[in-house]
C-alpha cells in the first residue's frame, strides 16, 4: 500500500466508523454487527501505525488511549458558563413569564422547555470540523481542560458532518445513564470496592480522573443544549436543528409554550414522562426560543433574565414497612434500618430507608407494618417522611430499641442523651469490619485494593482482628481467600507496606476516635508532634489544641487510655508505622501570611492542596471570616463562596492559585 492509498483508505475508515458510531449510539439503528465494526476499526490502526502522520486527532482510534496526564490545564471561556435562577414554585414560575411580558412589552413570548438533566456542565469546542477542547464550568470563567476524557463518550463526535457547521461552541451536560451507573455498583459490589453514592456525584469524580483508559471504563454520555457562537443562529429552535446537523445529542423531550399556562403544563407533563428518560432529572429548564427577545431581556451578574431552571419537589410513594434490620457501624453505633415493600420512586425501585436512630422511629411512631410515606431527598437518598396511621390495622408491631448487639450479643450502651446506641465490644466482628473499611479508606492509611469484601474475608476466617493485623499479612495468609489470585495478592502487601510512610495525622484519624475528623486528626499533630505526645496529654492540654473542645477532648483522652487501644498502638509502632510528625521543609515561601480556605471541586484531594499550601508558608482554615486573604474556589462552590463574596475576601481559581506559585 503507497502513502496516497493508504491516506485515502484511512480516510474512508475514519468517515465509516463515527457513521456506524452514530447510527449505534445516538439513532439506536446499527447496520453492522460489533465484529465488523472491530475490523474497521483494527485497519485502520494498522495503518496508524504504520504510517503515524496519517493519524488525527479525530481518529475513532483516539476516543482511548494516552498516557495519565499529570494534572488539567485551564481553559478560558470565550463566553462565561453563568447558572441559572431557579424555583420550586408554579406560582414563582408564573411571576417569571409575568416578567418576560413586561419586559418585551407583549402578551404571547415563545418559550422552550427542557429537562434539566443532573449531571456536569460542559462546554465543547468544534473549530474546523474537528473536536478542539472540551472543559468544565469551573469558577465560570474558566475550567478544566477534560478534552481526553471527554474523547471516552461513544455519542460525541470527533469530527462533524461535512455538510454541517464545522466552527462553533455548544454547552452540554455530562451524565452517567441509569442502567450504566446500575451496571458500575454491580461491577464495584463484586469486586469488593465501594459503591457509588449517585450518578451525578460518580460522573464528576470521573471527569476528574486523570488517564483517559480509566474514564473510557465508567459509562458516560453527554446531551447539549445551548449554543455560544455561530452563524445564521437566531433561537434554541435554531440550536436544536444545528445539534441534528452536526450528530450532537440533545434533548430527548422538548415543549414550546407561549403563555404562563402552557409553561406549566409542560412541566407537568415532563414529570410524568421524566421517569422513563434514561438519565437522572431534577427539574425542567424554560427558555426564550428568540435570540433577539433574549439579548433585549439581558441578564444580572449571575444569571439570564430570558432563562429559569423550575425543580421539582422529592417524589413521594407509598408502601408498606415490612421490618426494621439493624446496621453496626465502626463506632458500634446501631441504626435502624427500614425494610420496605419495594416501590418505585424518581424512576428507581426503592426497597430499603435508613432510620437515623430510634428516637426519630418513637417520635414518628413508626411501627413494622405501618404503611408509611418515603421519598428521596435529592433524588437519592430514601427517606421515611410519615406513618399513615388511618391504614393501621392493629397488628403493627411497635418497635423498641434492641438492649444487645444483633451481631455479637453484648449488651448496648447509650449516650446520656440517648440518642445513639452503641455496641461496646471492640472485638464485635461487624465493628471490626467496619473499621477497618474506615482505617484502610483513602482519606485515612489509603491502602488500595481491600474492599468489603476482602475484608469480610479477613474477618470471617480471623486472619485480622484488629487493624493492627493486617501489618501481620503475608503471601501465605492471603492465599486463604477465596478469589483472589497472585496479582492482587502482591498488590495488597504492597499498598500495606506503603501505608506505613503516611502522615501520622492520617493513622490517627484512621484509628476512628470518636468525634475526631481528618481535620482534627491533623490539627492534633500540628499542635503536640507526635501520636505519643497526644497519647500522654491531660483534658485540658487537649482543649488548648485548636479546634479541639470540651466534647472532643474526653473523648480522644479517654481513647488513649483504653487498654486495649494501648496494646494496639504499640503492636502499629512496632510495624513500623510513622507516629511523629516529619519535620517538613518548606517548598517556598510565597504563601507566607496568607491565610486559605478550600471549597468545591477540585483537581486535587483538599487536602492535597492543602499541604501544598503549608508546605509554601500559608495556613489553611475550614471557615470564612474576616482574616481569610484568599478562597480557592474550585466548581461547584457553595456558601463558603457567597460569605467570601459578602466579606470582600479575594477568590482565586484553581488557574490563579498555581500560578501564584
Amino acid at each position: 500500500m503507497t502513502h496516497a492509498e493508504a491516506a485515502a483508505r484511512a480516510e474512508f475508515l475514519r468517515t465509516e466508523l463515527e457513521r456506524h458510531n452514530r447510527l449505534y449510539y445516538v439513532e439506536a439503528k446499527p447496520v453492522i454487527s460489533d465484529k465488523e465494526f472491530d475490523v474497521l476499526l483494527r485497519e485502520l490502526q494498522d495503518i496508524e501505525v504504520r504510517f503515524p502522520d496519517l493519524l488525527t486527532p479525530d481518529s475513532p482510534t483516539q476516543r482511548v488511549g494516552g498516557a495519565p496526564l499529570e494534572g488539567f490545564t485551564q481553559i478560558t471561556h470565550t463566553v462565561r458558563m453563568m447558572s441559572l435562577d431557579n424555583t420550586y414554585s408554579e406560582e414563582e414560575l408564573s411571576a417569571f413569564f409575568a416578567r418576560l411580558q413586561k419586559g418585551l412589552g407583549r402578551e404571547r413570548i415563545d418559550c422552550i422547555i427542557e429537562p434539566k438533566v443532573d449531571g456536569v456542565a460542559m462546554t465543547v469546542r468544534y473549530q474546523n470540523g474537528v473536536l478542539k477542547h472540551a472543559a468544565t464550568r469551573g469558577d465560570g470563567q474558566t475550567g478544566d481542560d477534560v478534552t481526553n476524557n471527554l474523547k471516552t463518550i461513544k455519542t460525541l463526535p470527533l469530527r462533524l458532518p461535512k455538510d454541517g457547521p464545522q466552527t462553533f461552541e455548544v454547552r452540554g451536560e455530562v451524565f452517567m445513564p441509569k442502567a450504566g451507573f446500575a451496571k458500575l455498583n454491580e461491577e464495584r459490589d463484586e469486586a469488593g470496592e465501594q459503591r457509588f453514592a449517585n450518578p451525578r456525584n460518580s460522573t464528576a469524580g470521573t471527569l476528574k480522573l486523570l488517564d483517559p483508559k480509566i474514564v473510557a471504563k465508567r459509562p458516560l454520555d453527554i446531551v447539549f443544549y445551548g449554543l455560544v457562537e455561530a452563524s445564521d443562529v437566531q433561537s434554541q429552535s435554531d440550536v436544536h436543528a444545528l445539534f441534528d446537523r452536526a450528530g450532537l445529542r440533545k434533548a430527548d423531550l422538548i415543549w414550546h409554550a407561549d403563555n404562563a399556562e402552557g409553561l406549566l403544563a409542560a412541566i407537568r407533563e415532563l414529570d410524568e414522562k421524566r421517569k422513563s428518560l434514561p438519565y437522572e432529572t431534577d427539574g425542567a429548564v424554560i427558555k426564550v426560543n428568540s435570540f433577539v427577545d433574549q439579548r433585549e431581556l439581558g441578564e444580572t451578574s449571575k444569571a439570564p433574565r430570558w432563562a429559569i431552571a423550575y425543580k421539582y419537589q422529592p417524589e413521594q410513594a407509598e408502601t408498606k414497612l415490612l421490618a426494621i434490620d439493624i446496621q453496626v457501624g465502626r463506632t458500634g453505633a446501631l441504626t435502624p434500618v427500614a425494610r420496605l415493600e419495594p416501590v418505585l420512586v424518581s424512576g428507581s425501585t426503592v426497597s430499603n430507608a435508613t432510620l437515623h436512630n430510634y428516637e426519630e422511629i418513637e417520635r414518628k411512631d413508626i411501627r413494622v407494618g405501618d404503611i408509611v410515606v418515603i421519598e428521596k431527598a435529592g433524588e437519592i437518598i430514601p427517606a421515611v417522611v410519615s406513618v399513615k396511621k388511618e391504614h393501621r390495622k392493629g397488628d403493627e408491631a411497635v418497635v423498641t430499641a434492641p438492649t444487645h448487639c444483633p451481631v455479637c450479643g453484648t449488651a448496648v450502651h447509650r449516650d446520656e442523651e440517648q440518642v445513639v446506641i452503641r455496641c461496646p465490644n471492640p472485638h464485635c466482628p461487624e465493628v471490626v469490619k467496619r473499621r477497618i473499611e474506615h482505617f484502610v479508606s483513602r482519606a485515612a492509611m489509603d491502602i488500595s485494593g481491600l474492599g468489603e469484601s476482602v475484608i469480610a474475608q479477613l474477618v470471617e476466617i480471623k486472619l485480622v482482628r484488629d487493624v493492627a493485623d493486617l501489618y501481620a499479612l503475608n503471601e501465605l495468609l492471603l492465599a486463604r481467600l477465596e478469589r483472589v489470585g497472585t496479582k492482587s495478592i502482591d498488590n495488597y502487601l504492597k499498598a500495606i507496606e506503603s501505608s506505613k510512610q503516611q502522615d501520622p495525622w492520617r493513622l490517627v484519624f484512621g484509628l476512628g476516635i470518636l468525634h475526631v475528623g481528618a481535620g482534627g486528626a491533623r490539627k492534633l499533630l500540628e499542635h503536640f508532634g507526635s501520636i505519643d505526645a497526644i497519647a500522654s496529654a491531660s483534658i485540658e492540654d487537649l482543649t488548648q489544641c485548636p479546634d479541639i473542645g470540651a466534647i472532643v477532648a474526653p473523648s480522644i483522652h479517654a481513647w488513649f487510655r483504653d487498654e486495649h487501644n494501648a496494646a494496639l498502638l504499640d503492636r502499629l509502632r512496632t510495624a513500623g508505622l510513622n507516629f511523629a510528625q516529619r519535620t517538613v521543609t518548606a517548598a517556598s515561601d510565597k504563601l507566607n501570611g496568607t491565610t486559605w480556605v478550600i471549597t468545591g471541586t477540585l483537581s486535587e484531594d483538599r487536602e492535597t492542596i492543602a499541604d501544598t499550601i503549608r508546605a509554601n508558608g500559608g495556613k489553611v482554615s475550614s471557615s470564612v471570616s474576616g482574616k481569610t486573604t484568599y478562597l480557592l474556589a474550585g466548581e461547584d462552590a457553595g456558601s463558603k463562596l457567597d460569605k467570601a463574596t459578602k466579606l470582600g475576601v479575594k477568590i482565586v481559581t484553581e488557574a490563579e492559585f498555581r500560578a501564584l506559585l
